[in-house]
């Protein structure tokens, strides 16, 4: 069977699996009712630790909402401390002055879930009133305190002004504003259960994910993938032990292509940092993402109400298998 050929570099740490928020596409299936899991604090910084001692570079602590755990502060310090690039996702809608402080530190960066520049369409996909003023509100906060901030616009709803959200966002001040479609798994999938092909195919090779209860899996979106827990085995044994093997090599028979070189196209050029599987990158003009179209004029303001719910839920989640 192949051995893994990169060592790996990125890891998800989805440190709890409490949200505020109950968007429609959640892929973790978090909400208010989630809870942080058996992983405690003393878990988590004996994980970064050996995330380091691997050579992992970068993490990104999601959830749930990352921000609804009370050691997010002391997780982000120890990583930082172990010479890792943090980059924490966010709806933003939960943030308190002690996590302003240390967003403020060198090497850390904000990712944060943006639908619309309507509050309707927004509040819509979060199924929380309000969100969308709150989030706003943070992300131009962000931006006044110079924190480096990327958008993350998911075409969820039907008729979704995610353009205008690009937009929105841009004229805020972030200069990298990603869009996906959205992705058939968790409350995303609808019901249906996942399919292999929806990924990348680059699970597992330079990256992975662990978990609220310490399982351990090569993607985010491949959560029935579990490779290992960290409750029973070390990451660096999790890595590179059978079970990864034995998922990449079901990965390679569905992605032929993964196979042929041995660099994580995941990464994006523009950001080689952070891992974000999303395959479609608007920048600024001024920013080091590369040459791009100036942003169009702003959409004339208008106060829309929460609108009644979309009789049609999800946009098509069509996803080709080499969408990364």
């Amino acid at each position: 069977m192949r051995a893994l050929p990169l060592r790996p570099q990125f890891a998800w740490l989805e440190i709890t699996g409490v949200c505020n928020l109950k968007c429609w596409h959640c892929y973790a299936s978090s909400s208010p009712q989630g809870d942080h899991g058996t992983m405690t604090p003393a878990d988590w910084f004996r994980v970064i630790n050996e995330l380091a001692s691997t050579g992992v570079r970068d993490v990104q602590f999601i959830g749930g909402e990352p921000t609804m755990h009370p050691e997010l502060p002391a997780f982000i310090r120890h990583a930082l401390s172990k010479g890792m690039w943090v980059e924490v996702f966010s709806n933003l809608t939960h943030v308190k002055d002690e996590l302003w402080e240390v967003f403020k530190l060198p090497k850390v960066r904000l990712a944060v879930s943006y639908y619309s520049d309507w509050s309707s369409d927004h509040d819509d996909v979060t199924q929380t009133k309000g969100s969308h003023k709150l989030t706003r509100a943070n992300v131009e906060k962000a931006e006044q305190l110079g924190i480096p901030t990327r958008g993350s616009v998911i075409r969820v709803l039907q008729d979704q002004r995610g353009k205008e959200a690009e937009t929105d966002l841009l004229q805020i001040g972030i200069r990298d504003v990603r869009t996906d479609r959205l992705r058939p798994f968790g409350r995303g999938a609808d019901g249906k259960a996942p399919d292999i092909k929806k990924l990348c195919g680059k699970c597992g090779r330079g990256k992975i994910a662990i978990g609220p209860d310490g399982d351990v899996w090569p993607c985010v979106f491949a959560r029935w993938m579990t490779i290992g827990n960290v409750h029973e085995g070390s990451v660096e044994d999790i890595y590179y032990g059978e079970a990864n093997r034995q998922v990449r090599a079901e990965l390679e028979k569905v992605f032929p292509h993964t196979i042929v070189d041995d660099h994580p196209k995941c990464l994006p050029d523009c950001n080689p940092a952070f891992e974000t599987c999303s395959p479609q990158t608007v920048c600024a003009p001024d920013a080091a993402c590369g040459p791009t179209q100036p942003p169009p004029p702003p959409p004339p303001k208008k106060e829309v109400r929460l609108s009644p719910r979309r009789s049609v839920r999800y946009a098509n989640p069509g996803i080709s298998g080499t969408d990364c």
